[in-house]
């Protein structure tokens, strides 16, 4: 056999699939549109790479901080001073940026085409929106400034980010003095980092996700290409009537698929170019691209176009591997025979034993295979595709007694369990994966997640002022202004700085803290305190904690706020240490645990050198008035535009698992998104099928809603049993993977249970969409026939 007949055969099963009557174009546009599904999403996942290059790229090019402090850029007419001031609004991120140009020739920032000038900002179009909005009132008294202009797409990494710039006119004696703002002369020099890469746990989670997500996109495309397979059988029969044989029908069938998958990746295109625009609308846990980000990798776009067709033909040939089509039939309507558990365990098996070998890794011992870890999962999601159609042919078969519903349904699945399987496959497939991920990701997440040494109890929000801003807290009307301000029910203000025993590099130096007694009894136990006293706060990692450190000493001189080497500032202040110096402990449940060295009462304090320290005011929220938390943002703002006011959290969690859960939560929302319209899809060809029986059975009396049910019943029994099988075999991946993790197996029960119930959530909402085209199927009009 040659190249040539399987050309003419296929290219007949083409012709077939597209001039068979509106018969043939329903099923072949419903394998389009099944197929459509899946290459859409396949070509948006090809895109991934684009888009974050795209984004990556775009925050370079404004990048406008430099960690090098050997380069000092003298004021030019080239020169610009660039200050951050973000900020938050419910828990959304706001770029702020003041500018103040230097002259004529000082850089623009991407994306904006003139300086703002004195009380004026440009702004994001989503911000723009946000203010113009009822919802962005408190974020209005946070920004005195008046819209310009908006940033345009070329500065911004996404369109719902919320960035602004605005003038300023006095950042020019800050530059360099602070560590928010900095005199520039072009924007996008990144400071070079050394990158270490993901560790092992992290990259065995990128790749443990991207499987997870792409298997049930092929599921349903390997489903889509099947549909109307009973028909599709019973015309094949008429081509062996009139001469064909059985490999040529064979190929003939395939031919058919092959024309639906074709369509297919046009409807796919399609159905990308809608998704790439729509893309621009939606903003997913905190991320939002611009359509032109989505542009799919040419390689990998060329991969799916020549993959999806060759898996259409090849899952044909495979499904008709046990059909003989005969001229006078199909022998399919018999009964078939029994499925062989055997070989469905070895793609199971196989996938164990491909990464047993990784057992132990952890974090310590290696990088994982890429290629194992994508097998071995592979083979094992795999497994439940081939074993679903064993486990609900082995139950069904036992079903007997019931309604007259119950009965129609098991006797369908029955005489079709492997139709009502190929529908749950996808679901168990992305059940399986979700599972077992959820299992690693909260396996991992200690390794991932530290003690951040804050009590939540003590403070809720953290508010830091910057001593370049020449704000005093340590005179109490800062703390007063937060105290009174709305949503507020405490707050305990403090200024720290640094002391030596030179002027210059000094080899022994410790801290300051200035604030009333109120708040220094926050920090620690004091016996007594008046305006005037000073005390010494030992480090509590110091073992002599308690006792009298060496220095600095009653009655020696220091210097406040020493210089360090190639630092040319002059502004130490010289302070003598009190005769008297009382050692006081810290209190075991301290607001701040960190401070240590002297607590100074304001009037002791050096005034000279106060405006060189750092102000702290931590805040207890009143929970019970709406957003308490932008009330204390808006007044940081009012009090010290550098000011970053941020919340408290007694764990802090690594960006880059952050970075991969959020990139799982959308991956999962697009895939769910398919698996609903993919079996909505099927549902419906399903239904298409039995419309000459759904007629009949109306016909001879049957109740409508007995037929409603029997279509509940044949969808919940194969998701009944699938999301057994699912859970089953996520269990098994999930502790697996937690044994490659090296950390303990533990089983989230919740997370099992809401996987499960997401998955049968999806069936159940399908299932009632399909519900009109049911009953308008069931109209006698249903038995003609052409």
């Amino acid at each position: 056999m040659n190249a040539r007949t399987w050309i003419r055969d296929l290219s007949m099963g083409a012709r077939f699939a597209v001039t068979g009557g509106r018969e043939g174009w329903t099923r072949t546009l419903l394998t389009a549109v099944g197929v459509g599904l899946g290459v859409g999403l396949l070509l948006l996942t090809t895109a991934v790479p684009n888009v974050l290059g795209a984004r990556h790229d775009r925050d370079d090019a404004r990048y406008d901080f430099s960690f090098e402090t050997t380069k000092k850029i003298p004021a030019a007419d080239d020169t610009l001073v660039v200050a951050h001031v973000d900020t938050s609004f419910h828990d959304d991120d706001v770029r702020g940026r003041l500018l103040q140009p230097e002259g004529p020739e000082a850089p623009l920032p991407p994306g904006v085409e003139a300086f703002p000038k004195a009380g004026e900002m440009v702004v994001s179009p989503a911000l723009k929106k946000l203010l113009a909005s009822g919802d962005g009132a408190l974020l209005r008294e946070r920004l005195p400034y008046r819209t310009v202009g908006t940033i345009g797409e070329s500065g911004l990494v996404g369109p719902a980010e919320l960035a602004y710039y605005a003038h300023s006119d006095d950042l020019a004696q800050r530059a360099g003095q602070d560590s928010t703002t900095r005199r520039i002369d072009h924007f996008g020099e990144v400071a070079a980092q050394q990158d270490d890469g993901l560790p092992p746990i992290l990259l065995l989670l990128i790749l443990v996700v991207f499987v997870v997500l792409l298997m049930p996109v092929a599921v349903f495309i390997a489903a889509a290409v099947r549909f109307g397979g009973e028909r599709r059988d019973r015309r094949l029969a008429a081509l062996r009537l009139v001469g064909s044989d059985g490999a040529m029908t064979r190929r003939i069938a395939a031919g058919e698929a092959l024309a639906g998958a074709a369509i297919g990746l046009l409807f796919g295109a399609g159905f990308f170019l809608i998704g790439r625009q729509l893309a621009g609308l939606i903003d997913l846990f905190g991320i939002s691209v611009y359509p032109s980000y989505l542009n799919p990798s040419p390689l990998l776009a060329a991969l799916v176009a020549v993959l999806v067709p060759a898996a259409a033909v090849l899952v044909t040939l495979f499904a008709l591997r046990g059909v003989v089509i005969e001229p006078l039939g199909v022998v399919r309507t018999a009964k078939p025979a029994r499925r062989r558990l055997w070989w469905r365990l070895l793609p199971p098996v196989a996938g164990l034993a491909m990464l047993y070998p990784m057992i132990g890794k952890g974090n310590d011992n290696g990088d994982f295979n890429q290629y194992l870890v994508i097998g071995g999962v592979l083979l094992l999601l795999v497994g439940v595709t081939a074993l679903l159609p064993w486990v609900v042919e082995s139950a069904v078969g036992r079903l007997n007694s019931g309604g007259v519903a119950w009965q129609l349904a098991v006797r369908r699945l029955q005489l079709s369990s492997g139709t009502a399987a190929r529908m749950v496959n996808g679901i168990a497939v992305a059940v399986a994966g979700a599972i077992a991920l959820q299992m690693l990701f909260a396996g991992v997440q200690d390794d991932f997640t530290k003690d951040t040494g804050l009590d939540p109890l003590r403070a809720q929000m953290e508010v830091d002022l910057n001593h370049a801003s020449k704000v005093d807290t340590f005179d109490g009307k800062v703390q007063e202004r937060f105290q009174r301000t709305e949503g507020v029910s405490s707050a305990v203000a403090l200024s720290v700085g640094s002391l030596g025993e030179r002027r210059k590099d000094a080899e022994r130096d410790t801290e300051m803290t200035v604030g009333s007694c109120a708040s220094l009894r926050e920090i620690a136990v004091l016996p007594s305190c008046h305006d005037g006293d000073v005390f010494t706060l030992p480090s509590t990692s110091d073992p002599s904690a308690g006792v009298a450190p060496d220095w600095p000493k009653p009655g020696h001189t220091v210097y406040v706020d020493p210089s360090v080497s190639g630092v040319e500032r002059g502004a130490e202040v010289a302070w003598t240490v009190p005769r008297e110096l009382p050692v006081v402990k810290q209190r075991h449940d301290a607001i701040e645990n960190t401070i240590w060295g002297l607590l100074v009462t304001p009037s002791a304090a050096p005034a000279k050198a106060l405006h060189t320290f750092s102000g702290h005011v931590y805040v207890q929220l009143d929970h019970s008035v709406p957003d308490a938390a932008e009330h204390v943002r808006t007044t940081a703002a009012q009090v010290d535009p550098f000011a970053d006011a941020w919340t408290w959290q007694s764990t802090e969690t690594s960006r880059q698992y952050e970075a991969i859960r959020t990139g799982l939560f959308v991956g999962a929302t697009c895939v769910l998104a398919l698996i609903g319209a993919s079996l909505l899809v099927s549902q419906l060809e399903q239904l298409r099928e039995r419309k000459r029986l759904l007629s009949a059975l109306v016909a001879f009396g049957t109740r409508r809603r007995t037929l409603t049910l029997s279509v509940l019943w044949q969808a919940a029994i194969p998701v009944a049993l699938g999301l057994v099988l699912a859970s089953a075999v996520g269990l098994t991946l999930g502790a697996v993977l937690l044994k490659m993790s090296s950390v303990p197996i533990r089983v989230d029960w919740g997370s099992v249970v809401s996987m499960t119930g997401v998955g049968a959530g999806v069936v159940l909402a399908v299932t009632v969409l399909s519900l009109p085209a049911l009953l308008r199927l069931m109209r006698p009009e249903g038995l003609r026939t052409e």
